[in-house]
């Protein structure tokens, strides 16, 4: 989960960029500013929680959750349905 500003073009700028890093690095959005990825192992899970430290704009916020299968699974979706890509069996799950 992030809050980046986007006050100035500038700031826009930097916003844009860490989405298509997201994006790039195989994260799908769940919804605006809340990205998950599956992270297949703890290695991967590292490996990922690296590259987002190395990526991360300098001004704003950026949280990051560790979920499991089960945990994921039993989230509760109060409108809507679940898009494909939340309905793969995954044993890590970065949500941020």
């Amino acid at each position: 989960m992030f809050d980046l500003p986007v006050e100035t073009e500038k700031d826009k700028k930097i916003a844009t960029k860490f989405r298509k890093f997201l994006i790039d690095d195989g994260y799908v959005m769940m919804q605006f500013s809340v990205y998950s990825r599956i992270c297949k192992n703890n290695d991967d899970l590292e490996k990922h929680i690296t590259r987002l430290k190395i990526n991360a704009p300098m001004t704003g916020n950026i949280r990051l959750i560790q979920v499991t299968e089960k945990q994921y699974n039993n989230m509760l979706i109060f409108a809507g349905r679940k898009k494909v890509e939340e309905d793969i069996g995954i044993d890590n799950l970065l949500i941020f």
